[in-house]
């Protein structure tokens, strides 16, 4: 029988600290702005096919499949490249604040995907899209470090999951977009949609107050304001997790890109081998993405209370198992059926599901960094890894090309979660620990 203490506890586990609403409004910009960041990404993915199919002859080649494979995975890589840079933001973020230099960030990718839809060349598009990756690599990192200031402890790790849905609710209203307008007015169109972001960035910037954590920061370690953030990350105390963390976000970044990229070109090969027609296969692929981001969402709200359970190492070890089975399957084996399509897109939802993982390093990085260089590691550590995604990529795209098929090169890519495995171990276990100071 409970004794009344128990009663207490349970009580007390039981209600959350509740929300003010500075905590509620910065919380649906960061979503707002972390949910059009992967709209944004995902545009791209979307109207690969038909924008350089365009673009290639007037930038003097040939828009053979082979051609729009290649110059789709370099212009990639150079947006992956974009993105890398963006650790910028995170020295800045602790320098002059998380909410001014994270509307900073929206700001930035939303005026260069506009300007994607007047690209006359591939080149000037690629251009465009390095720009755009710069701003939209910095969001994550400064949204993550946001909620995890300015949110409860005992509602922060939850918030994380929140947060986490708001890119692949991005990738579902990329997909509706394509759906409707893309479908119906063409890629260009669907760039200009990313204009809508700077309202966010505006809204950020005016009606989100500064995290007390920061401000604390601010006023206890005035002595460090001036110090190098990202010198710090790299000393003594921060060294070996800023690499472990770094190359375990390598990791899921190889993987889940190489999966999410080019689901839509492997969907639209497949509907197309079912007997659909250029535009049904096009709206399947949009079909797919919303399965695919429906589960993700699932995998993200799952991940908190597994990773409360049964430790940050032990969840992370559970989904890159759950993604490299799933990109195993969907590339290497359901891709080359003779009727592939549903099997294929039924592992997408398994793949989604897995690609929550994101989800635990909008909760555990926060948990390993102090205040004053919060920022500057989550931004090196989400930035770094896509460098390392844009080698792969082009390895992808040469793999492509030589071999004449999109699905083994993909399904090459899950043995990247196998180095993951092995590097977990190394990683700190801050499972009941809370936000350093």
């Amino acid at each position: 029988m409970p004794t009344t203490v128990d009663r207490e506890v349970s009580a007390t586990r039981a209600t959350k600290t509740p929300l003010n609403r500075s905590q509620i409004t910065g919380f649906w910009g960061a979503w707002a702005g972390w949910t059009l960041d992967g709209m944004d990404s995902f545009i791209y993915a979307l109207v690969l096919a038909p924008a350089l199919t365009e673009l290639l002859p007037r930038s003097g080649y040939e828009a053979t499949p082979a051609n729009v494979g290649l110059a789709g995975s370099i212009l990639f890589a150079l947006f992956l490249v974009g993105w890398g840079l963006s650790f910028i933001w995170g020295p800045l973020a602790d320098r002059f604040g998380r909410t001014k230099v994270l509307a900073a960030t929206i700001f930035t990718f939303a005026i260069f995907t506009g300007l994607a839809a007047t690209a006359h060349t591939v080149w000037e598009l690629g251009i465009y899209r390095f720009l755009a990756g710069v701003g939209i690599g910095g969001e994550w990192a400064l949204a993550g470090t946001y909620v995890a200031e300015a949110w409860p402890e005992d509602r922060r790790k939850m918030g994380a999951g929140y947060l986490q849905t708001g890119y692949y609710a991005g990738f579902f209203l990329a997909a509706a977009l394509n759906y409707t307008i893309g479908a119906t007015f063409g890629w260009r169109a669907m760039f200009l949609v990313g204009l809508f972001p700077v309202v966010v960035s505006i809204m950020v910037l005016l009606r989100v107050k500064e995290t007390d954590k920061w401000e604390r920061a601010e006023t206890v370690h005035p002595h460090v304001r001036h110090e190098s953030s990202l010198k710090t990350i790299f000393n003594a105390q921060y060294r070996k997790r800023t690499i472990v963390a770094a190359v375990l976000l390598t990791v899921a970044i190889i993987g889940l890109w190489a999966g999410a990229v080019y689901e839509p070109s492997a969907v639209v090969q497949l509907a197309t081998k079912a007997g659909m027609d250029k535009h049904d296969a096009a709206r399947m692929a949009s079909i797919a993405t919303g399965l695919l981001s429906i589960g993700t969402i699932i995998g993200c709200l799952a991940l908190p209370p597994m990773a409360e359970k049964i430790g940050r190492r032990k969840t992370l070890a559970v989904y890159f198992v759950g993604m490299a089975a799933s990109i195993a399957l969907a590339f290497g084996w359901a891709f080359y059926l003779p009727n592939g399509l549903v099997p294929f897109i039924a592992l997408l939802v398994v793949l989604g599901f897995f690609g929550g993982n994101f989800a635990l390093f909008s909760l555990w990085l926060p948990e390993q960094f102090e205040t004053r260089v919060r920022a500057t590691a989550f931004a090196f550590c989400t930035s770094i890894g896509r460098f390392f995604g844009a080698i792969v990529n082009f390895g992808i795209g040469a793999m492509v090309l030589h071999m004449k098929t999109l699905g083994v090169p993909i399904a090459i890519t899950a043995v990247a979660f196998l180095i993951g495995l092995a590097v977990i171990p190394l990683a700190p276990e801050t499972k009941g620990q809370e936000l350093p100071n």
